[in-house]
């Protein structure tokens, strides 16, 4: 049985939206829910029922209603939501034009900028109507190249108030990495900064915008936010404007926001492209706004009063997904740069100054602040913070009991894992459930999400494939440049036909938690048992003398074994003392199975430019075959190292 580690109070249960919307359900169905797992299974076994709940809920706006919520709750791919309805994205995050605070912008360079409802409102229709001058229609796509900065959100907003699909990707994305993007979807419309801010360099980003449009020919129009500079040069990139010159001087303008069916495209995300070109996931607008405040209201517990903050770049769904606060009418932080600087403690001297109630990070992040000794609570004023969101690869229990020792005993850490290709989560947090150690605390409403065995059977209390039974109405509509749906297809539903796998390898327990594993491609099998790598990184990642580590299954005599490569702590050195230390850790906390085979040091660990472990990547090289796309890394020089390694060829 897993640790506890919190539990709401009656107070704090009976405050949360989670009860407002199951007393309502209570209501309405002639239920008479009083937990979580109640209410759950009602939205799996109710879907269409719930989805009209939520719509009502969350106070969509739209010009006109929807005739049915869903055609076939039993299609997927291709079940059809809310036919008949009209509505615009902006418009539902536009709602509030009053002087609260919408957004808090902190950046390396300790500059605070602030916008409130209303002048986010004026800032976006001035924009609109420059977008519109520049010929934007609905069915257009507007890109951005860019920090996470107000002006990124606004230009989102501004486009989809014209129909216009928007996708972005943050400045330290190499040129490739930006073409392989744009290049597929082309953009008429690019909005950059001149750079940005990273460990405390102003970095260029002009140089290389003026490459990538350059092999963009459908971009007319280059917007250049003044961030690095005040005035920046760009009079050697065609077709540049500045963007305090491209937006529009008209004062008290109001948006005509295009009213649009809920599937018309929203966005477009992309894949990590490690194994070629990023596949180009579209998005719909209602689809997103939907699924977002269910996840926001509900699970998150947003409310007006809430300040919000996720560490995140433009490049990462995370970002898209906190902009959907807005909604809410809470307050936005947005941050850009390293959150090490200038020191460890940045990001909770600010959660401190801006009386932050919901703090967004990574697992990652958690770790390194653990390992930098940190303890926020010892240092800042943290009595308004409420909730700690933690996501992009599974939190260890270290981390987790890390949270509550250092940073606060009563808050609801929420331990959240979903994916671009939904933009958003299948397990996530419940403010009226308990916090068990390594668990998500919930499968999110109505996401009938299973753990399947080898048989394609669901089971619980042991490790299986990550599914999802049921369509939920943020799925892509489509993928790029993919007219028949082949690869929409065989990118989730080639394994169990009509069932979305996701590719994760997880453990539903006894009390409706959920256990991430890892990447099921990537999952180890030693002797035919599979193994979860997450299972591996943490016991070995506790240790000081690692700093960081990959693990991936070599072909062996006919078999799989078990080769742990380590980024070793400054100081420290892969000893035979300490390859024991690693393996006994291993097997007393994890199990014999688990114990590495070989144990190589390497200088550095390949990631993604999401910040996600490139398993695969690392797997491939060491069988001699082809990375294709070493542009969807952040550190591609990385994957060299692990080519040509003798002691692989050893028993």
């Amino acid at each position: 049985m897993s640790k506890l580690l919190w539990q709401p109070s009656e107070v704090q249960i009976k405050s949360s939206n989670m009860f407002r919307f199951m007393t309502l359900i209570n209501e309405r169905h002639g239920t008479s829910f009083d937990s979580y797992d109640g209410l759950y299974q009602w939205s799996v076994d109710h879907i269409p029922e719930f989805w009209k709940e939520m719509w009502e809920f969350a106070a969509i706006k739209a010009s006109k209603p929807y005739d049915q919520v869903i055609d076939d709750a039993n299609r997927m791919p291709g079940a059809r939501w809310f036919d008949g309805a009209r509505l615009n994205f902006a418009e539902n995050l536009l709602r509030y034009r009053d002087d609260r605070l919408a957004l808090v912008f902190r950046g390396e360079d300790q500059v605070r900028r602030t916008l409130t409802y209303a002048q986010l409102y004026d800032e976006v229709a001035r924009v609109a109507m420059a977008l519109k001058d520049a010929g934007v229609v609905a069915g257009d796509r507007v890109a951005g190249f860019v920090p996470n900065m107000p002006e990124s959100i606004i230009a989102m907003l501004a486009a989809s108030s014209l129909g216009a699909a928007w996708s972005s990707c943050s400045p330290d994305f190499g040129i490739k990495g930006v073409l392989d993007r744009f290049g597929q979807i082309r953009p008429k419309v690019l909005f950059t900064a001149d750079g940005y801010f990273f460990k405390g360099k102003p970095l260029d980003s002009l140089a290389r915008i003026a490459d990538i449009i350059s092999q963009i020919p459908s971009v007319e129009r280059l917007v250049v936010v003044s961030y690095t500079h005040q005035k920046p040069d760009i009079s050697a990139i065609s077709n540049a404007v500045l963007y305090d010159d491209f937006k529009s001087a008209q004062d008290g303008l109001e948006i005509d926001f295009a009213q649009l069916p809920f599937d018309h495209p929203l966005y477009v995300m992309y894949s990590s492209g490690t194994t070629g070109l990023p596949k180009c996931m579209v998005q719909s607008a209602g689809g997103i706004l939907i699924h977002h405040l269910k996840e926001l209201m509900l699970h998150t517990d947003l409310k007006r009063e809430d300040t919000i903050f996720y560490f995140t770049t433009c490049g990462w769904m995370m970002w898209n997904w906190l902009v959907s606060s807005l909604a809410t009418g809470a307050t936005l932080v947005l941050y850009d740069g390293n959150p090490f600087h200038p020191s460890p403690k940045a990001m909770w001297q600010m959660a401190q100054d801006e009386k932050i109630s919901v703090f967004g990070t990574s697992a990652g992040y958690l770790a390194a602040l653990q390992a930098a000794g940190v303890r926020p609570k010892e240092e800042f004023d943290l009595s308004p913070l409420r909730a700690v969101l933690s996501t992009g690869s599974p939190l260890s229990i270290e981390s987790f009991e890390f949270v509550y020792d250092a940073v606060k005993s009563d808050l609801q850490l929420a331990s959240i894992a979903g994916g671009t290709d939904l933009n958003g989560c299948f397990a996530l947090g419940n403010p009226m459930g308990p916090v068990y150690a390594g668990e998500l605390q919930c499968r999110g409403l109505a996401m009938k999400v299973f753990a399947f065995d080898d048989d394609g059977q669901p089971v619980v209390g042991q490790e299986g494939e990550l599914v999802c039974a049921a369509p939920f109405p943020s799925m892509p509509i489509y993928f790029w440049n993919d007219p028949e749906g082949k690869k929409y297809h065989s990118a989730y539903f080639d394994v169990y036909p009509g069932i979305w796998r996701h590719g994760d390898y997880i453990v539903v327990s006894e009390h409706g938690g959920v256990v991430m594993h890892g990447r099921s491609d990537a999952t180890l099998n030693p002797g035919g048992v599979r193994i979860g790598t997450a299972e591996l990184y943490r016991q070995v990642e506790q240790l000081e003398e690692v700093e960081d580590s990959v693990v991936v299954g070599q072909k062996w005599e006919n078999d799989v074994r078990v080769i742990l490569f380590v980024k070793l702590a400054p100081g420290f050195d892969l000893t035979d003392d300490l390859k024991n230390k690693i393996r006994k850790t291993i097997r007393v906390h994890a199990s014999p199975r688990h114990v590495p085979a070989k144990i190589i040091p390497v200088p550095d660990i390949p990631y993604t430019l999401n910040m996600k472990k490139v398993e695969l990547a690392v797997k491939k090289v060491i069988h001699n075959q082809e990375v294709k796309n070493k542009d969807a890394l952040r550190n591609p020089e990385a994957l060299d190292y692990f080519a040509g390694i003798a002691e692989l060829q050893e028993a």
